[in-house]
This record gives structure tokens, sequence and C-alpha cells, in this order.
């Protein structure tokens, strides 16, 4: 299978249908956007970090994968059947917050990023799930979107704050407060 079919350069590709849309549509820059979170979250699990948080990152993975596949499906034409999330998925998001938050201080101020490349990657990665979030909000507006999608984008990004807080605490790296300037 070659990777160039030279059908993208006048600046169109395809949507999982065959339905053809210029590159610049909203739902090309929704699932490109995932792909670049879910480059971001590959980079964060290659980190030298707890086993059981790369196991978490590798499911993620997993299913930034299946949200991309829906994303470039065109709802309307695709007949392929393709994996949907599930509620347990937000859940085990949920869960694993919540374990987090267990070892942490309590969070009584803004946190900066930053104070190791790990933590800094984690906010990162944080920053692009926002703005997937926010681009498929919009797609959302105009064509269909699966719900659990934008549910589980806006959890993903709060999993990821708490991710870097813990990693932080891991690394016994002290958190950088916000301080505003009076």
């Amino acid at each position: 299978m070659k990777i160039y079919t030279k059908k993208g350069d006048q600046g169109e590709t395809s949507l999982i249908g065959g339905v053809r849309v210029p590159k610049s549509h909203l739902r090309i820059e929704a699932y490109g956007s995932v792909d670049e979170l879910n480059s971001f979250v590959g980079l964060i699990g290659d980190q030298d970090i707890n086993t059981d948080i790369k196991e978490v990152l590798s499911e993620v993975k997993e299913r930034l994968f299946t949200l991309g596949a829906n994303l470039a499906s065109d709802p309307a034409k695709a007949k392929m059947d393709l994996p949907d999330l599930h509620e347990s998925d937000i859940e085990l998001l949920e869960t694993k917050m919540d374990e987090m938050n267990a070892e942490l201080p309590e969070l009584k101020n803004f946190i900066l990023p930053g104070g190791h490349t790990t933590i800094s990657y984690c906010h990162i990665a944080r920053c692009i799930c926002r703005r997937c979030e926010r681009i498929i909000v919009g797609l959302a507006q105009d064509d269909f979107v699966a719900p659990l999608v934008i549910q589980y984008l806006n959890r993903l990004s709060d999993y990821l704050f708490v991710l870097a807080r813990k990693i932080g605490k891991d690394l016994n790296v002290e958190e950088i407060q916000w301080k505003p300037r009076k």
C-alpha cells in the first residue's frame, strides 16, 4: 500500500464514506487536532513515569484513535462499523483522577506549567485537548458528533491537568503557583 495517492494535491481529502471535502473543513481540523493530541499523549507515555500511568495513557491513545475515526467519518454516508466510545471510557478517567487526587495536596492556587519536561508535556497535551474540544463543539453545531466525544475530551483535559500534578509529586517537583501582580 502506498502512503501517497496524489488525490489530496488539490486541497481536498476523503472522509470515511467517500465524501470529498476541503482539507480546511472543520471535520478535518477536528480529527487532525485529535491526532496531534494523540501524539503528545504518546510523548508523555514515552517518559520515565509510573507503569500504571503508562497503561492508562495507552488506553487513552486507543480511545483517541477511536474518536478520530468517528470524526473522519461522514455521518450520513459511512457504512462502515466504527468503534465507539463508551461511558466506561469516561469513568476510567474519573476513577484515575480520583486516585491521583487522593495523593495530592488540596489545590488552592492556579498552577503554571513547568518545573519538569514531563509536567510541561502534560500541560501542552491538556491545551491541545481543550482546543480539540472547542473545535468539535463547533462542528457539533452543524453536523453530527456523538455526545460522548465531547464528554471524553472534557474529562481527558481534566485528567491531563491532574496527571501533571501527580507526575510533579512523583518527581518531587514543587508546583509553580501563579502569583498575580498587584
